[in-house]
């Protein structure tokens, strides 16, 4: 069974300037064993509803301002999964959680800026779970739970983020 992870995924220029966090990342993906798909809540996906992206192609969305070019250039083309959004759904739903399709979201860097440094081929399909932040901790706590049966599927599930955000 995977572990669920929170990793703190830092500032955007993490994908250029890994420093001891890209080797710590990668050499965690590499100890677990490969994930049939990834599900991960940004906090960079601040929602009123629980919103799930079910995006098949989800673009690389450069989600801030003010960085190097070359910052921009960086892209990160996971496939999305909507088979898995649709479980996860249908999972939310059976833990009590009302929970919406989103098929037009990109990944924001709260995604792709870690998981460059994991998964650097991005070829695990990632499914994007928001945070519905005006909820509170205890909606939270029940999203992971109704979703934790995944890691048993194969599914990595990871929560991203960080303490604060002090650019």
């Amino acid at each position: 069974m995977f572990p669920s992870l929170f990793i703190s995924h830092g500032s955007p220029m993490l994908a250029l300037e890994p420093g001891e966090s890209g080797p710590a990342l990668a050499r965690l993906a590499a100890e677990l064993p490969r994930p049939r798909a990834i599900v991960i809540v940004s906090a960079h996906w601040e929602s009123q509803e629980l919103l799930i992206n079910a995006n098949p192609h989800p673009e690389t969305w450069h989600d801030f301002g003010g960085f190097p070019p070359a910052l921009f250039a960086v892209q990160y083309p996971a496939p999305g999964l909507p088979e898995l959004s649709a479980q996860v759904v249908e999972l939310l739903t059976a833990g009590g959680l009302a929970a919406k399709i989103d098929n037009q979201r990109p990944l924001d860097h709260g995604v792709w800026v870690p998981l460059s440094l994991m998964y650097p081929q991005a070829d695990i399909p990632v499914v994007q779970v928001s945070l519905p932040t005006r909820q509170g901790p205890a909606l939270q706590t029940r999203v992971g739970r109704a979703l934790a049966n995944l890691r048993e599927l194969g599914v990595l599930v990871i929560g991203s983020g960080s303490i604060t955000h002090n650019l």
